[in-house]
């Protein structure tokens, strides 16, 4: 009756547009720096309980991400799905270049996934990457002195040669972890994923071939997907993060000489890690 009664009601006190909440998931997962923090639940948690507090019908997330840590990426999807049950919301979910790795574990938090027909979409497998020293630091005349209280303690020391055991151990970690992700695929997406061969082989693909694998649900962008569903006056109200650590009044000058030397090699280091993750996509 109300709602009736508000579409007579002239100028504000008639009809107000519906205003969907939007959390941009942007960035490698789990990856910090003092300067750089990363996607984790730590970064995340805070958005996404303001979005859900919204007095709204759905939540958007743009998720834009090569993937990282697997246990950042399965707590930051947990997380979504726990709010979206409380607090009874549909979870839209729109890829922007990337959702690959973890970020396709975030993607699949979403009720409904819609992707540009170039998004790059799925890796579903898991990755461990490094250097071997060993002969380096021997032709250099250096001698590496590791002492550990357990056999296993310096297991895949790049400074050791590689041992068939330590090998072995790591792909068996592997195994479970991409069991654990290919688990979670089919729960969330099971009734409309196709039996491709290698839809777990840690291959990734455009948009409109991810959505004929089942992988998303349409192509399309946010703002046409929302008017189409809540109107053409459809309201966006992106939820923001924390300001970075030169915008802030307090806590500037925390770190100075050594350790603000040590924070920008930080952050060279972890900006080349990253690189890396999104060159891995073409991107």
């Amino acid at each position: 009756m109300f709602d009736r009664l508000r579409k007579r009601l002239p100028g504000k006190w008639g009809d107000v547009p519906t205003t969907v909440p939007v959390v941009r998931l942007q960035g490698a997962i789990g990856m910090s720096s003092p300067l750089r923090p990363g996607l984790s639940l730590a970064t995340v948690a805070p958005l996404l309980d303001k979005a859900f507090s919204f007095d709204a019908p759905a939540v958007a997330l743009i998720v834009n991400s090569p993937g990282g840590s697997p246990v950042q990426s399965r707590l930051i999807h947990d997380r979504i799905r726990q709010l979206a049950g409380e607090k009874k919301k549909d979870v839209l979910v729109f890829v922007e270049d990337v959702a690959a790795s973890g970020g396709y574990m975030l993607a699949i938090a979403g009720d409904e996934i819609i992707a540009d027909e170039n998004s790059i979409v799925g890796s579903i497998g898991v990755v461990s990457s490094g250097f071997g020293f060993s002969e380096a630091i021997s032709k250099l005349g250096i001698e590496r002195r590791v002492y550990t209280a357990g056999e296993n303690k310096a297991i895949l020391d790049p400074f050791r040669p590689e041992r068939e055991e330590d090998i072995v151990h790591l792909k068996a970690l592997q195994q479970e972890v991409h069991e654990s992700f290919i688990a979670l695929v089919r729960r969330r997406r099971g009734d409309v994923l196709t039996d491709a061969p290698d839809l777990f082989s840690g291959l990734f693909w455009t948009g409109t071939t991810s959505r004929d694998l089942g992988l998303i649900d349409r192509i399309g962008d946010i703002r046409s997907t929302l008017r189409e569903r809540f109107g053409d006056k459809v309201r966006m109200r992106l939820v923001g993060g924390q300001r970075s650590l030169f915008s802030r009044r307090q806590g500037v000058g925390v770190e100075i000489g050594a350790g603000l030397t040590r924070g920008w090699a930080d952050e060279a280091i972890g900006a080349l890690e990253q690189r890396a993750l999104w060159a891995r996509y073409g991107l």
